[in-house]
């Protein structure tokens, strides 16, 4: 069943951009103002309308696979220490930036941190970003997601708190404007995806958790 939970088309932190540019776009509109403005407007509006909308996604049922938290292009797979390995996905201005949990479980522990705002496709935005970590706990198995600030990103968003449960692919946050998300993961996982690939949260899978012995 479907998670009912911010599942509105547009997510409601988009409407204090979005209103006021309808409401100018519209008031232009009629009183036929230059064609120009007019239709700079419009196309604000529509920026904003494709930025923070909030697609249904099928998410994979499979008990094993860990689908990606964000929709965007994998820019890089790499081992961090002896027992993890990281997939970072970064988010241009034109995806989706709703954040979805890679599997189903409960939040152990949220840590924000503030930072820099450097081009979220740098390896350093990892470290210097200002970012927002998601320890998601299912029985003995943990995974990290990292919503991480871009250039122009500022905000980020969670809604959830520590001991809340997620289903897998639910949503759980956003990032406003640009970022990057990174999913920490035990080396045990089998990661099925490569850098270059495009990827949608809650859809497309990026690994799967090693078998039950």
């Amino acid at each position: 069943m479907a998670n009912k939970a911010h599942s509105e088309l547009i997510v409601r932190e988009g409407w204090p951009f979005l209103f006021p540019l309808l409401v100018l776009t519209l008031i232009s509109f009629g009183l036929q103002l230059h064609w120009a403005i007019t239709l700079v407007l419009g196309l604000l509006t529509l920026f904003v309308l494709n930025f923070f909308r909030n697609p249904y996604r099928q998410i994979p049922q499979d008990p094993n696979s860990i689908v990606s938290p964000g929709d965007g292009v994998v820019v890089s797979v790499r081992e961090t220490d002896e027992n993890r390995q990281c997939i970072s996905i970064f988010l241009n201005v034109f995806n989706v930036h709703v954040n979805r949990s890679p599997i189903a479980g409960t939040i152990k522990q949220i840590d924000y941190r503030k930072g820099k705002f450097l081009a979220a496709s740098k390896p350093e935005a990892s470290v210097e970003n200002e970012m927002n970590s998601l320890t998601i706990q299912d029985q003995d198995f943990e995974i990290e997601v990292i919503q991480i600030a871009g250039l122009i990103a500022r905000r980020i968003i969670c809604w959830n708190q520590p001991q809340d449960t997620l289903q897998k692919g639910e949503r759980f946050g956003l990032i406003r404007f640009g970022s990057r998300v990174d999913l920490f993961m035990p080396k045990s996982c089998q990661v099925v995806v490569k850098v270059g690939q495009k990827v949608k949260g809650g859809r497309d899978i990026l690994a799967h958790r090693p078998q039950a012995s």
